[in-house]
């Protein structure tokens, strides 16, 4: 049986290989603070065994620059963090794919205890069939849809809008002008045109909390009338704190509906980094007014600070009345 250092080097080649696309030099950046980055570093060694590797802890921000300019277009850069690298307001990622550079990350691998490793790991295998299949018939069926409806046990929520064009998050960048970004990948997102037709009710499983980690619970109900969301009353108060935090600054609003569909995640084996998670089979929702994506008026940038997702325990989801998802599976 192979060790998890042996899994992680499968994985990343099968990144490497088949969504990345790559066949040129590599540059990853690492830190030692997590056994976890030293896991997925590990990974890189095996996976790319003549690509240069750099302790972020030993670099400045001018060396970094200059290891950037030294490369190719076409180069790839992978950014190992048990937080998030911080180069005063510099922005790594952004930065790599303005010089024409591929670029992944693995970000708040602290957050993960260890008993989550292996499910992390997982999440990193890319099947180019099964992402393609999945994740371009999902993104086919959110293009037409006039009407969205949501069952979970006891609730229904409607959605009587088109979409937004669809986002598609499945490593295969040949459509986009960028190759890379957060791993691990999976998703499909968008959000309502007329965000004020979302009516009804949902139940939530599961949020990420004050600490930023991500918490189960036993499924509760929150209501959402004209797009805004209240608690129902067997939510648990973290949810209550967070709806607080959200409405000192703007309303509770339902914004990003999202289809996530990393196979090595579902209700059940969950990641503690909600950046992360919300790549786990099944649909999410963001609450509050933040979204840099779609832009809609009345939504102003520097006037809207949140953007938390929710993971909500769906049944059955059907767009224009024809299923799309039921019993943890698409049907595309």
């Amino acid at each position: 049986m192979p060790s998890l250092q042996e899994k992680a080097a499968t994985h990343i080649k099968e990144t490497i290989d088949h969504a990345l696309l790559h066949t040129q030099n590599t540059l990853v950046i690492y830190d030692e603070d997590s056994e976890l980055s030293k896991l997925i570093t590990a990974g890189y060694r095996g996976a790319v065994p003549n690509g240069k590797f750099l302790l972020f802890s030993e670099q400045t921000k001018e060396s970094l620059m200059e290891e950037f300019d030294a490369l190719q277009a076409g180069d790839l850069v992978v950014q190992v963090q048990s937080s998030s690298f911080r180069l005063d307001d510099f922005r790594i990622r952004i930065h790599l794919f303005k010089l024409g550079l591929k670029a992944v990350e693995h970000m708040h691998l602290q957050r993960l205890p260890e008993s989550q490793y292996e499910t992390y790991i997982d999440t990193l295998h890319y099947d180019p069939e099964y992402y393609h299949t999945i994740g371009y018939g999902v993104r086919s069926k959110l293009e037409k849809a006039t009407s969205c409806e949501v069952l979970c046990q006891g609730t229904r929520l409607y959605v009587q809008s088109a979409f937004e064009e669809p986002k598609i998050n499945i490593g295969d960048y040949r459509e986009l002008p960028n190759t890379g970004g957060m791993f691990p990948i999976g998703e499909v997102f968008t959000e309502p045109k007329d965000l004020q037709t979302i009516n009804g009710e949902v139940k939530i499983y599961a949020f990420a909390g004050m600490d930023h980690k991500v918490n189960s619970y036993e499924p509760f109900k929150a209501t959402i009338i004209d797009g805004i969301l209240s608690a129902g009353d067997d939510a648990p108060q973290a949810f209550h704190e967070i709806l607080d935090l959200i409405r000192e600054t703007e309303p509770v609003t339902v914004r990003e509906f999202g289809f996530g569909m990393n196979p090595a995640m579902y209700k059940g084996r969950m990641l503690d980094d909600m950046g992360a998670c919300e790549r786990i089979t099944g649909l999410h929702l963001s609450l509050g007014g933040k979204h840099d994506i779609f832009k809609k008026e009345g939504f102003k940038k520097k006037k809207t600070r949140y953007h938390i997702d929710v993971l909500i325990d769906a049944e059955k989801i059907s767009l224009d009345g024809e299923v799309l998802y039921q019993g943890g599976k698409y049907s595309v």
